[in-house]
């Protein structure tokens, strides 16, 4: 059965892993969908008597975004190689473990979060802003940088960065993959604000030399899956070596989007973002002036990162109103021109937006 003609879906994937010999009998399992992002399928499978949680997951072509984005699907086996490779680094329990690869079909099984997990996303939508997950989610990144930096397994295997960005053509059909993360984020928004290209452009150029550690790519709030304030990680198919701080930008942003969103709790999430930052610093040992790159270099990537939640290709669905758009437009600007050094800068002027202080 090839790729095109196979996708997956509750009805057909029991009998899959029936004939993979995964398990006895399709009707030994149940089978509902998970929330896949716009790149993937996703499905949950569980057991009858409660033995097996896995997850089945298959990569798109073309995700489902309102403008034209596509990417290489061969990108599902970075993430299974990725799994494998740091299992002994962050633990068998905080990430997937691998239990089948089908390359012929674009899609691998992995075990699934622990019964009752839920994203960090949702809590945060529901105005919770645990605190303890903030540490938990600075100490996690800060364990995958320090370790990786030492790992020379790591910089070899995933030192191809042309999932996070290279614009590519496909010779069969011609297709052009715009790749998860530079191109429809950075580029796209630089095309459609060009006051702050340029501020764009370098950033694209100046993290591009950066080459440390490894980078998860997709370090947000729905992929992390909490249980009694302990995360499982999920979502590592833009893995790459490259600039760690696009992983904590990653993160921030999320965090300051939320209080934007929610003005009257925005306290909550700003105080958030510090507890993850101080954990993430304590976390791994640089020099003061490496430290200070990197505080920089995460500044700039929360910069740009909170325009292209905006108006990249990816915008966040939670923020619909236009005021909200254009106070968040206004403040990744600054951020973009004036360059500020430190996080704490970005908590004041988030703080001090006009919106929040309307919704205090």
């Amino acid at each position: 059965m090839s790729s095109e003609e196979f996708l997956i879906r509750p009805g057909n994937l029991p009998d899959y892993l029936a004939a993979q010999g995964l398990i006895e009998r399709a009707g030994d399992v149940t089978v509902r969908e998970l929330g896949g992002g716009v790149s993937n399928l996703v499905l949950l499978v569980e057991s009858l008597d409660g033995a097996r949680r896995w997850v089945a997951k298959q990569s798109l072509g073309k995700l489902r975004v309102k403008d034209d984005w596509r990417s290489d699907r061969g990108r599902v086996f970075r993430e299974a190689e990725a799994l494998e490779r740091l299992k002994p680094v962050l633990g068998a329990y905080a990430i997937p473990q691998v239990i089948h690869v089908d390359r012929a079909n674009y899609l691998y099984v992995m075990t699934a979060a622990p019964a009752g997990s839920v994203p960090w996303k949702e809590q945060l939508l529901g105005r919770r802003a645990d605190l303890a997950v903030a540490r938990e989610a600075g100490a996690f990144l800060a364990q995958m940088i320090a370790a990786s930096r030492h790992e020379p397994q790591f910089r070899e295997k995933f030192g191809d960065r042309s999932v996070f960005d290279q614009l590519r053509i496909d010779p069969y059909n011609r297709s052009v993959f715009d790749q998860l993360r530079i191109d429809p984020y950075y580029r796209t928004v630089a095309a459609r604000h060009p006051d702050v290209a340029i501020a764009l452009r370098d950033l694209i150029a100046d993290s591009w030399k950066i080459q440390t550690a490894l980078v998860h790519g997709d370090y947000s709030p729905k992929n992390m899956l909490v249980r009694r304030e302990k995360i499982f990680l999920i979502d590592f198919e833009v893995i790459h070596w490259g600039d760690p701080s696009f992983d904590s930008g990653f993160l921030l942003n999320h965090l300051f989007l939320k209080a934007f969103h929610q003005p009257p709790v925005e306290e909550l999430f700003i105080e958030a973002a510090r507890e993850f930052w101080k954990t993430l610093l304590t976390g791994f040992v640089l020099e003061p002036r490496a430290a200070g790159d990197f505080e920089r270099m995460t500044v700039r990537h929360l910069g740009g990162l909170m325009l292209a939640r905006i108006d990249g290709k990816s915008p966040v669905e939670y923020i619909q109103d236009e005021e909200t758009k254009q106070q968040v437009r206004r403040l990744a600007k600054r951020i973009l021109l004036e360059r500020p050094e430190r996080l704490e800068e970005v908590a004041t002027m988030v703080r001090h937006a006009p919106f929040l202080q309307q919704g205090m």
